[in-house]
């Protein structure tokens, strides 16, 4: 597909673009953020960068499993 088609398309649904993008930067974030809290050892007391790397997680997973499917309802 040429690179005007893409852009044809992005202006067409923007906010579908905006969530496919966001969602490939989120998954980059947390396969960088794994590998940098693996690489600094086992977590010793509470773990905080280890729940937010989980938070992130969670809400990124609910986000495209919950909320997008009950939006798609309401079209």
């Amino acid at each position: 597909m040429p690179l005007a088609g893409i852009a044809a398309r992005i202006r067409e649904y923007p906010a579908a673009a905006i969530f496919e993008l966001g969602s490939v930067l989120v998954c980059l974030l947390l396969f960088a953020g794994t590998f940098v809290l693996l690489s600094t050892g086992v977590p010793t007391g509470r773990g905080d960068p280890w729940l937010a790397l989980i938070g992130v997680g969670v809400a990124f997973v609910l986000f495209w499993t919950a909320l997008v499917p009950l939006y798609e309802r309401t079209l």
